[in-house]
């Protein structure tokens, strides 16, 4: 049975981007002309999910309402002779059926994991988190490749990796790797060490492929750090029981754009904008000349 559903937490409420996120998703945010969460989903559907899950919380009802059919805007865009925006709209019609569910309490990346346990139940499943893009335009067949990986081996947890600088792993889950490659199994996880307990530099990357299993797992799981449910020692459970659990590196070609706090958020608009097809070249001159003025 293919491996075509997705859950995606949308329902963090993006504190490290506030005002901006006050009164909207920072999945919402634009990076060039599309939101965060349209690039996700359209590096999903490319690669065969036709089955969306929200996990939602509070002030989340605009994702819903992006994905929706929107009748009324495609006829006043063909009344008043803009139909040449109607390939915007494209993803509307995408060969997906999306569904939504809340997250009542804010209790961690597992415990959003847990509330889709109804809905997916005994088949494996995609994970992708709603604020990080892979790939310029989110051009990255990843998840692919990891589903590949995952019924090839037989494995219980497939996961996405990115090489980070060493000064930044206390940012994230890292891997301790078994052995080296493209793909590699998974020994452990360590959540954001210090540097010098780190056991590499290979960063969890917003990409899981899961099996059922880690729901038990889930419940299992105790509350860490400010209460959350972590999903990292979930999957270290399921590895202790014996489950085997694999890494993925991202290509160069593939970075994540974590779209967290302002910096990473700057940086990934600048980024997508100046590789428009249309605005991108007037922006880098423009650019250009700024960066000139201020350096005389």
């Amino acid at each position: 049975m293919p491996i075509d559903t997705v859950v995606i937490p949308v329902a963090g409420l993006g504190t490290r981007l506030l005002p901006a996120t006050k009164s909207q998703p920072k999945e919402m945010l634009p990076v060039g002309r599309k939101p965060v969460v349209q690039y996700v989903v359209e590096e999903l559907t490319r690669v065969g999910m036709h089955r969306v899950l929200f996990v939602t919380g509070p002030g989340k009802a605009s994702i819903e309402n992006h994905f929706d059919l929107n009748g009324e805007l495609i006829q006043i865009l063909r009344e008043t002779g803009k139909e040449e925006l109607l390939a915007e709209l494209e993803f509307e019609r995408a060969a997906v059926q999306y569904f939504y569910t809340r997250q009542r309490q804010l209790l961690g990346l597992g415990h959003a994991v847990l509330c889709a346990r109804s809905f997916v139940g005994d088949r494996p499943f995609v994970v992708a988190l709603g604020d990080s893009i892979i790939g310029m335009h989110a051009q990255s067949d990843v998840v692919r490749r990891m589903i590949a990986c995952f019924e090839e081996r037989q494995a219980a947890a497939v996961i996405a990796f990115e090489e980070v600088p060493a000064a930044e792993v206390r940012r994230y889950g890292i891997a301790k790797p078994k052995d080296g490659g493209e793909i590699f199994e998974i020994d452990d996880l360590v959540e954001k060490p210090s540097v010098d307990e780190a056991p590499s530099n290979l960063a969890i990357a917003a990409r899981y492929v899961l099996a059922p299993v880690i729901f038990d797992a889930l419940e299992r799981t105790p509350p860490g750090k400010g209460g959350e449910i972590q999903l990292t020692d979930a999957i270290r459970s399921v590895i202790g029981d014996g489950g085997r659990a694999f890494g993925v590196r991202l290509p160069p070609a593939e970075r994540r754009y974590d779209i967290g706090n302002f910096d990473a958020y700057f940086r990934a608009f600048v980024d997508f904008a100046l590789a428009d097809p249309r605005f991108g070249a007037s922006l880098r001159r423009y650019l250009e000349g700024l960066l000139h003025v201020s350096g005389t």
